[in-house]
């Protein structure tokens, strides 16, 4: 016989056995190896829509590049080397390496003071003292100027390193602007895995411009910081990673890279 009381002892014990708390918004996922894609390894291998399940924040490269990749409010967004920017519609397109989590502001600041980059990273490392820490960042408003980058296309294997890729870098350069800045700050002990120091992506206000961030000076802007506390990398299946040297030292190659400079 049906027992509503028993029903409900049963409901409330499986409630119980439910972690209370909700760790999603704490947690960063890779897809990829950063120094894999900084040495070649540019063959998508995982779906943007399945992405899209692990964050609705974040930053990460197109497959075989061209182009920079952002990920806003759930939505993904491709600068091309051509400067053009659109969402990506084709969500089984696939990335060779991106990071995303699910953005919860832990901290919020309003800066009106115009900054340049080194100004900006300085006043972001003051208001982060945890230096091994890992955090999110959203920064949206209006900004004097903005360079950023993207790279070209690759079609034949074997690819070149991004690093020799440099001289092939498209940059736009945006005045008075509006839009959001999109990235991380991440720890050196990730390096490799992923990109130590900052790393930002731009979308226009327009949803029409972005790219790698290589220089900006802010007008107006808030900043929306989310701390994050665990991280989890999903590496590739394929010929080309499983034979792929990772003892090779890429750190100057990734600062290059990062910098837009050789």
């Amino acid at each position: 016989m049906y027992s509503p009381i028993l029903a409900l002892l049963i409901t409330l014990s499986a409630s119980a056995r439910q972690p209370v708390k909700d760790t999603t918004h704490h947690q960063l996922f890779t897809a990829g190896v950063a120094s894999g894609l900084i040495g070649g390894l540019y063959d998508g291998f995982y779906p943007i829509d399945s992405l899209q399940t692990k964050g609705d924040f974040g930053l990460g490269a197109p497959d075989k590049i061209d182009g920079e990749l952002l990920f806003l409010n759930g939505k993904a967004y491709q600068t091309q080397y051509t400067g053009k920017t659109t969402e990506v519609s084709h969500k089984q397109q696939l990335t060779p390496f991106s990071m995303v989590n699910f953005f919860h502001a832990d901290m919020i600041f309003t800066v009106q003071q115009p900054m340049d980059k080194a100004a900006l990273y300085h006043y972001l490392d003051s208001l982060l003292p945890n230096m091994n820490g890992m955090y999110a960042i959203h920064i949206r408003g209006r900004f004097s100027s903005l360079k950023t980058r993207a790279f070209p296309p690759v079609h034949e294997p074997p690819y070149p390193s991004l690093a020799s890729m440099l001289d092939k870098q498209c940059f736009f350069q945006f005045n008075s602007c509006r839009g959001d800045l999109v990235g991380y700050r991440l720890p050196p002990y990730m390096d490799n895995t992923n990109i130590a120091g900052y790393h930002f992506h731009y979308l226009s206000d327009k949803k029409d411009a972005g790219g790698h961030i290589v220089d900006v000076v802010t007008s107006d802007v808030v900043i929306a910081i989310s701390i994050l506390d665990s991280y989890t990398v999903q590496i590739p299946s394929s010929p080309a990673f499983d034979h792929f040297d990772f003892k090779k030292n890429r750190q100057e190659d990734i600062k290059s890279v990062e910098r837009g400079l050789k």
